[in-house]
This record gives structure tokens, sequence and C-alpha cells, in this order.
């Protein structure tokens, strides 16, 4: 299991409640983009039309190897493949006041890419600045323990 890529901003800005694992529908030259290191999570989130999870936000560059791929846009909006309880539910969850869902990493399963998706509330400025400081510590605890 490779991770790809993670989305650092998610854990700092919101608090995850709940963790899922979802596939993608890609096309070949954007798995082997992904597979190059090239994309980015940063901005994504999760919306539901049509009976379905929809992946927005998510950069994933034209593969540079690739010939010309005519009308690409890397800023598309892709399927997420989820069951169908699962797509109820997190369309109920996302609903709700306060809660969102957003992209956490992108990893290899086996040969096939997984996207792990979370249910997550955003942190006030004070709970920004309180896990800092434990990060801080934690730091501080280990260099201590070290030398």
């Amino acid at each position: 299991m490779t991770t790809l890529s993670v989305n650092k901003k998610a854990s700092f800005d919101y608090e995850i409640l709940e963790k899922y694992e979802a596939g993608l529908v890609l096309t070949g030259p954007e798995v082997k983009s992904i597979r190059t290191g090239s994309i980015s999570l940063k901005e994504g989130y999760i919306t539901f039309h049509n009976n379905g999870a929809w992946l927005i936000n998510v950069h994933i560059p034209k593969y540079k190897f690739s010939g010309s791929i005519k009308d690409y846009e890397p800023d598309k909006s892709r399927r997420l493949l989820l069951k169908r309880k699962e797509i109820i539910y997190l369309k109920g969850k996302s609903a709700e006041n306060g809660l969102t869902i957003v992209p956490l990493s992108l990893y290899t399963k086996g040969r096939r890419l997984k996207l792990e998706i979370a249910v997550v509330k955003g942190k006030k400025k004070y709970d920004k600045r309180a896990s800092i400081k434990k990060k801080d510590i934690i730091r501080e605890m280990a260099r201590r323990i070290k030398g």
C-alpha cells in the first residue's frame, strides 16, 4: 500500500469524525499522472448528484508523456465508487449543519487507486492553536528522550 498524496491541510483545518474508503473513476493518462505523484487534494471536497458521489476541485495535471489529449480538464469532477448505503449515509451527513466531506489521502491497494475520505467538522481558531501546542509538546519530549 503506497501513499501517493496526502491532504495535510484537512487534518489541520478539520476535526475528523469518520473515515471511508472509495474508488475513483479515472482515465488511463490520469492514473499514470497520479502514480508519478502529481496530484493536489488540498482544495478538494465531495458532493452528491444523481445518486452518486463526486470529487470536486482536485487537480490532476495532464500526463507529460501522453500525446495530445483534446479537451483535457485537470480540475474536472470525478465520480467516486461507493456502496449505495454509504452514499445515502454520507449524503445525510453532508446535509447536517457544520459537517462536510473531504479527501484525506490517495493510495494504492493492489493495482487499484483508493481515496480515503472523511466526514469532518471545521475547527475553530483556538482548536488549531491547541493542536499546534500539542505537536510542539510531543516534539520537545522526543528531543529530550533522544538526547
